[in-house]
């Protein structure tokens, strides 16, 4: 199966890219369905998940599922149970079909599974443009509590990232293709993308060195 994972920067434009290369390339699209599959599973409600996983948490240590939280005890237990759960889920999503997954940690999460990963990113000015933009009619945040969001929503998809990779989040070891979305059009960069990666999956398929 061929699987292609999109990490992103909150505002980057990163889940558009993720649906817009799902679809040129024909094949299925994961995002929060992943949130919606967690929450039938373990009998949870899907904003109480989303806001967990979400959320600034510290990492003690590192470990193989990979930390502990300095958070209560039952909070703990549930978080890891969502991010074990999620772990499964991105496996069987991979191992069924190709797919686009954008966020929740797939690249780490399906690294022996040899997936294509893109990190998308774009400056700050850039992200609150597309966030005011985006914005629901009733939405009135200040440039400054805007930016704060940013930062702290990228802080907690760090955090979260680091539980299951070896790698920083954004670290380019760890991906196939960094996309600095800044000034660009994403339906008119998509097909080249899409392009650039069928090169990748037939050069895999080839048997030819892929770094």
């Amino acid at each position: 199966m061929k699987t292609i994972t999109v990490s992103r920067e909150f505002g980057s434009g990163g889940r558009e890219l993720g649906k817009r290369l799902a679809d040129v390339l024909g094949v299925a699209y994961y995002d929060k369905e992943i949130i919606s599959k967690i929450a039938e599973n373990l009998k949870l409600d899907e904003q109480y998940i989303e806001n967990h996983l979400e959320r600034d948490f510290t990492v003690n240590f590192p470990y193989t599922f990979r930390c502990s939280f300095s958070t209560p005890f039952y909070a703990m237990n549930q978080v890891v149970d969502m991010l074990v759960e999620q772990h499964k889920i991105i496996r069987t999503l991979a191992k069924r079909e190709d797919c686009v997954i954008v966020g929740r940690g797939a690249d780490a999460v399906l690294h022996d599974m040899g997936p294509y990963n893109i990190f998308v990113y774009a400056d700050m000015a850039a992200k609150k443009e597309r966030c005011r933009n985006r914005a629901s009619p009733g939405e009135t945040l200040s440039e400054r509590e805007l930016e704060r969001r940013i930062r702290q929503i990228d802080k907690a998809r760090a955090a979260s990232y680091d539980l299951v990779s070896g790698y920083p989040w954004g670290d380019k070891r760890a991906y196939h293709l960094c996309v600095n979305t800044t000034g660009l059009d994403i339906p008119q960069i998509v097909p080249h993308l899409a392009a650039f990666v069928k090169i990748w999956f037939e050069r895999k398929d080839h048997g030819d060195s892929i770094i």
